[in-house]
């Protein structure tokens, strides 16, 4: 829930109320219900509130604790909060109001920065300590929740964006050349800190800052993820029925910790599918689902009706279906990828915004099924790596990487040359002592670090753009932790997730569980064709995109005469991923 920004200034000088209207007009829609905005000084603090536990104005924000010392901003949902209030109100401290921002202020005064390990949910929040002149940021373990930054010569900027942040005027936006690698390499995938622009970067999960006004930082990890076998061994019985009591109270945390109705992204695939079972299990009645299809291509069907029917119809859903005419995809194009914070190459941010426009009329939450692939295995690619032979990073690379470093380098202008950074990368994350095997590794990364930015950020962003929150139960910590110690055998039964279609089996129709791996069916955006591919054409032929000079121009050319002939070894499209990093570049700088 919610978008938050704020600035510390290292001069003499405020920060300009101007720079702070136009910092919070770029968080605006994540949150629709309220606004607020607190400064002192050096520090200003600015809130967009989506109102959804403690409706009332006590919850509003920047919030203040009884003592006024502290002054807090958050994004995101604590599901432990009710625990958290009563341990705090036994140690003495008072509440105004029953919401968790409340919660996590006065664990702030309690424990200081230890507070970030008693937190369970997706947060990103800042606290400034008016006594020591001090700002305290986190984020939540898995990435869920967003926290962009800056710092300048003249100041320090955060913020749930980066548009926020460069809205400031402030921010060195030419290419990273290292981010540039990572988001032609790693299907847009920029692991935090960096990103695309020099001048931005982003709070890693798991990890949290302090900055003080002479600008000082101090980065710090209170959490990392392991992948090590429990000491006492486990039958696959019991792991099938650890996961699946894990999983149900994630599922029943995601729904009881709200005031407002919840309901699920239901997608027809076996993830969201097995949501919904396990809110009936957990006696949820009339559970509001929503899938979204399109028109269909001769090659491809456009929507997942079939599967997410029945489903829908077992548990006797609130079922809502909308079906997208193919000529809005391209028209409403601009729209998804102006709230993209960063390019995402996954043409399936582009449904989900046209989805969360239509729930978010019904609903103010919603879970979905994001996460379990990585989690549990679920993706083709984990099966070829383990047959493949090499050193790690040969078998991850060889199966996974958009474009060889070789390739790089011809696709970019020379101006942006130089290591293989994304084998770098890949090399020091699968050589970790955090892993037992090989695949422990492969999954840990994906989990910790791949994840966050591709799939976990699309939803953000594409919900968030409507004032709709969406929850995760699959990247609850606890659940995380369990399946990363679960042997990587066990997940890459039945050509994967094979926990939990074990779990699934009886609960869910057999059809769901057996079908093959499904990815959303966006046919207007598969099939480079007509209107689609002379938007691409256009856009990189453009004045701007000539200019900009990331691309070699006879790489461009060779993707533009052959449109359909050039992917990647995930079957993406390389002339797409060229336009639509482009595109967002013509859109946001």
């Amino acid at each position: 829930m919610c978008g938050l920004y704020g600035a510390i200034s290292y001069t003499e000088q405020p920060v300009d109320d101007s720079v702070a209207k136009a910092m919070s007009a770029r968080v605006a829609r994540r949150g629709p219900d309220d606004e607020g905005f607190w400064r002192e000084g050096p520090i200003v603090l600015g809130h967009r509130r989506l109102s959804i536990i403690d409706l009332s104005a006590l919850g509003h924000q920047p919030m203040q604790d009884i003592s006024n010392r502290y002054v807090i901003v958050f994004n995101g949902t604590i599901y432990n909060y009710p625990e958290l209030r009563e341990q705090l109100i036994e140690k003495g401290y008072k509440f105004r109001s029953h919401s968790d921002t409340e919660v996590i202020i006065n664990a702030y005064a309690h424990w200081g920065e230890q507070c970030t390990q008693k937190l369970h949910g997706m947060f990103a929040f800042a606290i400034w300590d008016r006594q020591t002149r001090a700002l305290f940021l986190a984020r939540d373990r898995m990435g869920i929740k967003p926290l962009y930054y800056a710092q300048t010569s003249n100041g320090f900027y955060f913020a749930s964006n980066p548009q926020a942040l460069l809205a400031t005027g402030e921010c060195d936006t030419s290419i990273d050349p290292v981010g540039l690698h990572y988001q032609l390499s790693l299907h847009a995938v920029i692991p935090a800190p960096r990103t695309l622009l020099k001048g931005i970067r982003k709070c890693r999960p798991g990890y949290q800052m302090v900055v003080k006004t002479d600008g000082t930082m101090v980065e710090s990890h209170y959490w990392q993820l392991t992948a090590h076998r429990p000491d006492e061994a486990k039958t696959p019985e019991q792991w099938n029925e650890l996961i699946h009591d894990a999983l149900l109270e994630a599922v029943k945390r995601r729904i009881d910790i709200a005031d407002v109705p919840v309901g699920v992204l239901l997608s027809g695939g076996l993830d969201s599918s097995l949501l919904v079972a396990l809110l009936a299990e957990a006696g949820v009645g009339k559970i509001k689902t929503f899938s979204i299809g399109f028109e269909d291509q001769p090659e491809e069907k456009g929507n997942e009706f079939e599967f997410s029917d029945p489903v829908a119809k077992r548990y006797d859903t609130e079922h809502h279906k909308y079906l997208i005419p193919n000529a809005s995809v391209l028209a409403r194009l601009p729209e998804a990828v102006g709230a993209m914070a960063e390019p995402m190459f996954g043409q399936d941010a582009v449904a989900f915004y046209l989805l969360s426009e239509q729930v978010s009329q019904a609903v103010k939450v919603v879970q979905s099924g994001q996460g379990a692939d990585e989690v549990f295995a679920g993706y083709f690619w984990y099966g070829r790596m383990l047959a493949a032979v090499g050193s790690p990073s040969q078998r991850f690379s060889s199966n996974y990487v958009d474009r060889d470093h070789d390739e790089f380098c011809k696709t970019v202008s020379a101006a942006y040359h130089g290591d293989d950074h994304t084998s770098l990368l890949i090399e020091r994350e699968l050589n970790t002592e955090h892993a037992d095997t090989f695949m422990d590794a492969v999954l840990r990364f994906d989990v910790s670090t791949l994840v966050v930015d591709d799939p976990v950020k699309r939803v953000d962003n594409m919900t968030m753009a409507w004032g709709l929150e969406a929850r995760v139960p699959f990247l609850d910590h606890h659940l995380v932790e369990l399946a990363a110690s679960c042997p990587p055998e066990l997940k890459l039964k039945h050509h994967g997730k094979g926990v939990l279609k074990e779990i699934a089996r009886g609960r869910i129709p057999d059809a769901v569980i057996d079908r093959p791996k499904g990815y959303f069916p966006m046919p207007a955006l598969k099939y480079v064709r007509g209107d689609f591919y002379q938007f691409m054409a256009d856009t990189l032929n453009s004045q701007v995109s000539r200019e900009r000079g990331i691309f070699n121009p006879a790489y461009l050319d060779k993707l533009l005469s052959e449109p359909e002939a050039h992917f990647t070894r995930l079957n993406g499209s390389k002339l797409w991923h060229s336009a639509l990093l482009e595109y967002w570049l013509q859109q946001h700088i």
